[in-house]
């Protein structure tokens, strides 16, 4: 699997997950169950993508603005996911501050298949990126374990 179909697949199910706790309500067990779900897979996926995929682009002096720009939409993100994790889900406050995430997310993983995966085949070559994929993987399975510690060493400092 290429690194741009893991990337893919994973925004699949993200945009599926979205879907899904959109159409919940309040702080039912199936909103708890997809945000938790949401939030784990979206922190190991953006630490992964981060050491693998935009760690590649910006070696190469042609993807580093769009590398820059997509790990500083992964901090806004992160931001707003850390403060939803906070709070009640039941309030009109959670709904709507969900809703800009999910806007903002979206839009991102648009931006991200249609022009910075773009960049990328122009800017790496394949058999550079080739093993990628797996890689990716590999990284976000042992993010994955580090989420609710990285959580803590975060709210520690």
């Amino acid at each position: 699997m290429s690194i741009y179909d893991a990337i893919k697949a994973d925004h699949e199910n993200h945009r599926k997950l979205l879907a899904r706790i959109a159409d919940t309500e309040g702080a039912s067990d199936d909103r708890k169950a997809a945000w938790a779900e949401f939030f784990q897979d979206v922190k190991s996926h953006a630490a992964a993508e981060e050491e693998t995929f935009y760690s590649k682009l910006m070696s190469k002096t042609w993807g580093q603005d769009a590398a820059r720009h997509s790990v500083e939409e992964h901090a806004e993100m992160d931001e707003l996911m850390e403060e939803l994790q906070d709070m009640d889900m039941s309030s009109p406050g959670w709904l709507n501050k969900f809703n800009k995430l999910r806007h903002d997310y979206e839009h991102h993983m648009d931006e991200e298949e249609d022009e910075v995966f773009g960049r990328a085949r122009e800017v790496i070559p394949e058999d550079e990126i080739d093993g990628y994929g797996e890689r990716f993987r590999t990284r976000k399975d042992e993010e994955l374990k580090l989420v609710e510690k990285k959580r803590a060493d975060q709210l520690e400092d």
